[in-house]
């Protein structure tokens, strides 16, 4: 190893002063290519991980300190009344305000209701869910939200399933 730092230094001290501007130079500009291509990259991307993993560690908390109330949300959650699933998630449409959004809903084989809503205020479309599970006991098995034309506005897919 010293023998090649030997070999380095005599080829560099061997080279006129312009010349050894010049290498110094391209070494400061590939020291400096190197941090902006690959250093600071994989930083941003440690530092969104690490976010994401307080987030979620965040999220685990809190549903594990409302865990122990899921049996009784579930076993107080109010009977449809013979209702069927559609005409209780319209219903609940209607009530939330949110009826107008809806586009359209799809009964499945396995007894689920796949619903669309299109261009729902966000925290409307929180609250019809909301009322479906904690005084319907309807379960969402699924949901896709995304972001809507407006700000504040999104459309979405629920599957849901009946008490």
């Amino acid at each position: 190893m010293n023998e090649l730092l030997a070999t380095v230094k005599a080829w560099f001290h061997g080279l006129a002063q312009r010349e050894q501007y010049m290498v110094l130079g391209g070494g400061v500009l590939c020291v400096i290519v190197l941090l902006f291509a690959v250093w600071f990259p994989v930083e941003r991307r440690v530092s969104h991980l690490q976010d994401s993993v307080r987030t979620k560690q965040a999220d685990l908390a809190w549903l594990q300190s409302v865990a122990p109330q899921l049996p009784a949300l579930r076993s107080a959650a109010a009977s449809s009344g013979g209702q069927s699933l559609v005409v209780v998630v319209d219903g609940v449409a209607h009530e939330t305000g949110i009826a107008r959004a809806v586009s359209g809903s799809q009964p499945g084989d396995d007894g689920t209701l796949s619903v669309r809503l299109e261009q729902v205020p966000f925290d409307s479309l929180v609250n019809w869910a909301g009322e479906l599970v904690q005084h319907h006991g309807v379960r969402v098995v699924s949901a896709n939200i995304d972001g809507g034309a407006n700000v504040g506005s999104v459309s979405a897919t629920f599957v849901l399933r009946g008490p």
